[in-house]
């Protein structure tokens, strides 16, 4: 590893936040569909939808936080699109800084947009009538959860931004993550779904991952859903990480 990577990833980082900080509509936009999302199906559809005792709110914000990583890491492949094309890499590939370093910004740029939208459909939900009996290691390992699952698609949006030919091809990828939680238990339980469809959701990443965060936020017993829930999440990320970076690097070579 290049002896000024840290040094250069920060510097770029704060290029990237900085480009966020002047355009705040980017985390605005990427919370107003979950948003709209927990109202409808809170206020509209929720009375119609049976999971059993407890309050809609606790049983659907898990799965509203997986849409809300999945719409905001569009922006990843958006962002490094737009760098690719207006050249800003070849330019900084003529400069003596690690070359990872230009990925690595933008992941954790995305990990901090991220982030930031999940607290405030959070404080929406809690507005709403949510309610978490978690305590604050329940709390850590849900952090912990949807950090790792945020890089894992953050990793994943980046071979799009790399390879696509134009904008709507560099961010729609994110549209089929978006529309996974629907064919899981974010919603619904899946027991009440048709027996093809059932075995898809119940064998799907998503619904590990909301399974155990749904646990965590009643502290009742994750069981061993959690360590699928993990497993979906480093394999994932491990998959896009090797992927992407045999794609950048071919892209810039």
């Amino acid at each position: 590893m290049n002896k000024h990577f840290l040094g250069d990833t920060a510097v770029l980082l704060g290029r990237s936040l900085r480009h966020i900080a002047r355009s705040p509509d980017t985390i605005i936009t990427t919370v107003i569909t979950p948003i709209a999302m927990l109202l409808l199906f809170v206020y509209v559809l929720g009375g119609a939808i049976q999971t059993g005792s407890g309050s809609y709110v606790n049983y659907l914000l898990p799965g509203i936080l997986i849409i809300t990583i999945a719409s905001g890491i569009s922006y990843t492949a958006y962002r490094l699109f737009q760098d690719l094309q207006g050249g800003i890499f070849e330019r900084f590939q003529s400069m003596p800084i690690a070359r990872s370093a230009v990925l690595w910004a933008h992941v954790l740029t995305s990990l901090v947009a991220n982030l930031i939208s999940l607290v405030v459909v959070v404080l929406v939900a809690l507005a709403m009538g949510f309610r978490s009996g978690a305590g604050v290691l329940d709390w850590l390992a849900v952090a912990g959860i949807l950090i790792l699952f945020t890089l894992a698609l953050t990793w994943l949006a980046v071979i799009p931004g790399l390879t696509a030919k134009s904008v709507d091809g560099a961010s729609a990828f994110a549209y089929p993550l978006i529309f996974l939680p629907f064919i899981s238990s974010a919603f619904v339980p899946t027991a009440s779904m048709p027996g093809p469809v059932r075995a898809f959701a119940e064998n799907q990443p998503v619904t590990s991952i909301v399974n155990s965060l749904r646990a965590l936020f009643t502290d009742q017993p994750v069981g061993t859903g959690i360590w699928t829930a993990l497993a979906w999440c480093v394999g994932l990320l491990v998959a896009a990480f090797t992927f992407a970076g045999i794609t950048y690097r071919r892209r810039t070579s």
